[in-house]
């Protein structure tokens, strides 16, 4: 049998978080980051991507003002994770000084500069936007490090019988959106199975869904 890959597996939808300014919102900021990064299948990137928000939060507080209407953006630059800190300040510039390890200030950008692959400051007319950059595992835009769960999965879909979708194209892959759909019949499948052998389906979705969110806390 034709083994069947999935192009686009991945849907990097970018996101964005309104807030202001104050070290209370730091803690929100970050786990909202973990659980987005978690998801996306890049637990790993989580420390060093809630170090930058940390810092790039920090560097708005200190050097703009407390309060600052500010807006975190994580996105994906090809196969690069893209953190985006935006306040409307276009004088109070981020700057990469030389800090002592035991310096209680100065160490931001120089922590920011350690943990990612790149970073820089976009000046509009109203408004800054300063980013950064971290390398993920990724071999293509749209893959995935999604580990051997993953992997098992595309096993079972591509054993599975899809005659009722269309056929893969002549490389064997097929697109997001008829896998998508392959794997949703396959759950109804296995619930009509369950529910024919006397479980309860719902019970067995209960229990799939707490495995799930324990893997991916224990993955985070």
């Amino acid at each position: 049998m034709q083994m069947i890959y999935v192009d686009e597996c991945v849907k990097w939808k970018p996101w964005g978080l309104p807030f202001y300014a104050e070290p209370c919102e730091i803690a929100g900021l970050r786990s909202a980051l973990r659980r987005h990064l978690t998801l996306w299948g890049l637990p790993e990137l989580v420390e060093s991507a809630q170090i930058c928000v940390t810092e790039l939060v920090s560097n708005v507080i200190n050097h703009v003002g407390g309060g600052t209407p500010t807006t975190l953006a994580v996105s994906m630059s090809d196969t690069y994770l893209r953190i985006e800190m935006r306040d409307p300040d276009t004088r109070a510039l981020p700057t990469l000084l030389h800090a002592e390890f035991d310096a209680e200030s100065g160490r931001g950008m120089a922590l920011v500069d350690a943990v990612t692959d790149r970073w820089g400051v976009i000046l509009r007319a109203d408004s800054k936007v300063v980013w950064c950059e971290l390398a993920t595992d990724l071999t293509s835009p749209n893959g995935h490090t999604g580990g051997p769960r993953v992997q098992h999965a595309e096993g079972y879909l591509s054993l599975y019988d899809i005659g009722r979708h269309p056929l893969p194209t002549s490389s064997g892959r097929v697109s997001a959106a008829v896998a998508e759909e392959a794997a949703i019949d396959l759950i109804a499948d296995l619930l009509h199975w369950l529910r024919a052998h006397g479980c309860d389906p719902d019970d067995a979705l209960d229990k799939a869904q707490t495995h799930f969110e324990a893997e991916l806390g224990m993955a985070g």
